[in-house]
């Protein structure tokens, strides 16, 4: 791996230029990684104001009266709603802090490509971008849908989304031995 990038469990992002088919390739590999027994955690950034609660909704409604931090639990799940009026971008680091390492094997994350930790491009000829792992030395491999010859990084098929998460288990030593006790 040719980043400092340190964290307790694998981070691994996935940076490419808008339209690429960032969304589209983890929805494919998230059940992928987890028909493997590999608990997976995700962050995403997002470039404008998004709420994810409803209008009208007790969450939305008690956040819109003042609250700095709401949770939201049911016995299926629970969510984090915390405002930060006026700050800056979040860092990947800090949003690490929010994730219960101890319950995951993996964290993917799309988006902070201008972030350094290891991360996968994935790129599109057809769009005629150019690549960023020419410019990006925490770009671990290349996910393309042509190909790249004498490129000095792992190629992918970016169509072929079981090579990626093959690719993945073995970069990250995350085959879990069938005697695991992981469980969904």
């Amino acid at each position: 791996m040719n980043t400092s990038f340190s964290y307790s469990i694998p981070v691994l992002g996935f940076a490419a230029f808008s339209g690429t088919g960032k969304t589209t390739l983890l929805k494919q590999l998230i059940p992928s990684l987890g028909s493997r027994g590999i608990r997976i955690g995700l962050i995403k950034h997002a470039h404008h104001n998004f709420d994810i609660d409803i209008p009208g909704k007790d969450s939305y409604e008690l956040r819109k009266a003042g609250a700095d931090q709401v949770i939201v639990a049911s016995r299926n799940r629970y969510a984090l709603i915390r405002e930060t009026p006026g700050n800056t971008e979040p860092e990947l680091k800090q949003l690490l802090e929010v994730i219960d390492c101890q319950q995951l094997d993996l964290v993917l994350v799309e988006g902070f490509k201008h972030t350094v930790f290891p991360k996968i491009e994935l790129h599109r000829s057809s769009m005629n971008k150019p690549f960023l792992y020419r410019d990006d030395p925490s770009i671990i491999a290349i996910a393309c849908d042509s190909d790249l010859p004498e490129c000095p990084i792992p190629v992918l098929d970016l169509n072929q989304p079981e090579s990626i998460t093959d690719y993945i288990c073995t970069e990250y030593s995350l085959a879990i031995p069938a005697t695991s006790t992981h469980t969904k």
